[in-house]
């Protein structure tokens, strides 16, 4: 939203700002001022300053802290469900992988799949990773070649 400030015929541009663009409907409208029955400002509002916005009161702060106690809540919550699956599926079940032939219960052996597919995650991220650390040192190095050149 952006508003002209150019002089308009009754010489008050700051009353009258033109708006252009997409504008909803309330946005339009001027702030009224109170008259002279109207009810002094709240207190607890607090005036709108010019310069650095200050974080309201309600906002919440997340910090490192409190980012680790969500974490460790759901690790937490997760590791429960996982015990009650593996309790809840004592059955044994015969595996076939690779012609390799065993018997586990059904739970310690979903368990191990889930494991394995986490591994199979961290691996691929690792190797990315290392892939864009070695583009960023590449073009880095680039960078500073080109700036000692003459």
């Amino acid at each position: 939203m952006t508003s002209d400030t150019s002089p308009l015929p009754n010489g008050d541009a700051a009353k009258n700002p033109k708006i252009t663009g997409a504008v909803s409907p309330g946005a339009t409208a001027l702030p009224k001022s109170p008259g002279p029955g109207a009810p002094p400002p709240r207190p607890d509002v607090q005036p709108k300053s010019h310069g650095r916005a200050a974080p309201s009161p309600s906002a919440l702060a997340t910090t490192r802290a409190a980012a680790a106690w969500f974490a460790t809540a759901t690790a937490l919550v997760l590791l429960v469900l996982l015990i009650i699956l593996i309790l809840q599926n004592q059955s044994v079940v015969t595996l076939h992988y690779l012609g390799f032939t065993g018997s586990l219960p059904l739970g310690t052996a979903l368990f191990i799949a889930a494991v394995a597919g986490g591994a199979v995650v961290a691996i691929v991220g690792v190797v990315r990773l290392t892939q864009l650390r070695v583009t960023a040192r590449r073009v880095r190095r680039l960078h500073a070649e080109r700036k000692n050149k003459p």
